[in-house]
């Protein structure tokens, strides 16, 4: 028998490589690594967590509840402060031309995972400029251990119950790596890379990343859940959600993220596409750095509140798709105080605000907007600039400054910005998915706190409301940190969003999230 030639071998794979399934998703931006710990964007954690990585527990989106990830059962102590998780067996980290695991998951990919977030004599540790959620979650603290009881069998123990520390479980920054993975990095003096060659157990292998292009992932074969329906997967990153919608349309993507309003009606009456919906558990928000004169007067960020026309910005930039914000988290949500005055459109009362702070004949100010649209913010200059008119009606100048996603989070995080258009997702329908990462103290230092706003009492509040597992009592502490966010005007809330998602009609199997997070293992392409 004669060697095949190089063109027979070709000719040979053709039929395979046709019959290849390749999911493309058009995305609005630009991870900003894939080492998901180490940021608190959306965009990151559906490049990274949501198809790389897996976590102990996860949340079910359709049941409303915890279920189980990486351990496939868990118990509480009575008294609250001990978690014992019980691992999957043969659970495989990814294969790929940059790593090949000798091992399964185990208890030390656990112990790494979470020491390295919170130990500061962690080798890990400082290999990161932060780790915002950990953080602003206050995990240093919380956490007295962990500890490995056996290869399959993890303590964690608390300092002090905590009734949100199961579900925070959940959340894209508690996922897990591979610490064998991690030595390997860190014997050659290459940790950097783990923000660039990801490794996961999740659904889909990590293969490339070309800025400003294309993510390419394929299927994880290996995968413990319930294996992807296609070959690969591709995140075609484009900013102009004009252009996302075309794509869409010329069949070069199959789902297409962010749309904006009009293109949503648009598409319901188009045969070849669908419309996915669902009522987001979001809120867009314009957040006043109150570290920056003149903001660090309540009265200036409550003349804020008054000065802009909420309605007309919501009929201009959704077009009909969201409700007017009010409170940091939407009014479905248990805990929501629907007893607090709103603040309504009133530019004489706003102008009375800036003269008493000091302030008569207004100031000048910056705008900080993205340039992409996105299911919080469907048209950001458009959004930012009807913010610009109504500020200046009351002698208020502001400069509107359009900043590349991933740099408006890097600087909104270290707190250079004036008014800053920002949007935040919660992962599991516990209002303190917004107040701890949003209000507290802890939330200023590591970044995700935009408003830049410390206030004891009302950080004793959301402390206190994680501590006791009764709702009745939670939500009596809630109810006083909204009054505190509301008088001190600490937002000005813009809207609760409903998320949308546009795909092809030979497109099954997708579902939009309330949370933001992406699925794309069950999707199938037809």
């Amino acid at each position: 028998m004669r060697p095949t030639s190089l063109a027979a071998l070709t000719l040979l794979a053709l039929p395979l490589l046709a019959n290849a399934k390749t999911l493309t998703v058009c995305t609005d931006a630009n991870p900003e690594g894939f080492d998901v710990v180490q940021y608190n964007s959306l965009v990151t954690t559906n490049a990274s967590a949501d198809v790389l990585m897996n976590r102990l527990v996860e949340f079910d989106t359709a049941k409303s509840r915890v279920v189980p990830g990486l351990a496939e059962r868990w118990e509480v102590s009575p008294d609250g402060l001990t978690y014992t998780f019980t691992l999957r067996r043969n659970v495989a980290f990814h294969t790929t031309d940059y790593f090949k695991p000798t091992r399964p998951l185990n208890a030390d990919d656990v112990l790494f995972s979470i020491n390295r977030m919170i130990d500061p004599n962690h080798p890990w540790y400082k290999t990161a400029a932060s780790y915002p959620h950990a953080q602003s979650m206050q995990w240093p603290k919380l956490i007295k251990a962990v500890s490995k009881v056996d290869d399959h069998t993890v303590k964690i123990e608390l300092n002090q119950p905590d009734a949100t520390f199961l579900s925070s479980l959940t959340m894209g920054f508690a996922s897990i790596y591979s610490a064998e993975y991690a030595d390997k990095l860190l014997s050659a003096g290459k940790t950097v890379e783990l923000n660039s060659k990801p490794i996961g157990t999740g659904p889909f292998v990590f293969k490339s990343f070309q800025k400003d292009a294309v993510v390419r992932y394929s299927a994880n074969p290996q995968y413990f859940g319930t294996k992807p329906k296609v070959d690969s997967l591709v995140y075609a990153i484009t900013p102009d959600s004009t252009v996302r919608v075309q794509k869409l349309k010329s069949g070069e993507c199959q789902i297409a993220l962010g749309p904006k309003p009009q293109d949503v009606q648009q598409a319901r009456g188009d045969a070849h596409l669908k419309v996915v919906q669902t009522p987001a558990f979001m809120t867009a928000f314009v957040a006043p750095n109150s570290q920056h004169k003149p903001f660090d007067k309540a009265e200036v960020r409550q003349a804020l509140n008054y000065a802009f026309d909420k309605a007309n910005y919501l009929k201009v930039v959704f077009e009909g798709t969201a409700t007017a914000a009010n409170r940091p988290y939407p009014p479905n949500t248990w805990s929501y105080d629907k007893a607090l005055p709103d603040y309504g459109y009133n530019p004489v009362k706003a102008k009375a605000l800036l003269a008493k702070a000091g302030y008569p004949n207004g100031f000048d100010t910056t705008i900080w907007v993205r340039p992409s649209g996105s299911v919080l913010n469907p048209n950001p200059k458009v959004g930012a600039e009807l913010l610009q008119s109504d500020l200046a009606k009351v002698g208020i100048k502001a400069q509107v400054k359009v900043i590349e996603w991933g740099e408006l989070i890097k600087r909104g995080k270290a707190g250079e910005h004036d008014l800053l258009f920002m949007g935040w997702s919660g992962d599991n329908g516990d209002p303190d998915n917004f107040l701890t990462p949003q209000f507290s103290c802890a939330a200023v230092q590591s970044g995700t706190n935009f408003a830049r706003y410390c206030n004891a009492k009302l950080d004793k509040l959301i402390s206190d409301g994680k501590r006791t597992s009764k709702l009745a009592e939670r939500s009596k502490l809630y109810h006083q940190a909204q009054k505190i966010i509301n008088d001190q005007a600490l937002w000005l809330p813009l809207a609760y969003p409903t998320a949308f998602a546009l795909t092809r009609s030979n497109v099954s199997g997708y579902r939009v999230s309330p949370f933001g997070r992406q699925d794309f293992a069950s999707v199938t392409v037809n």
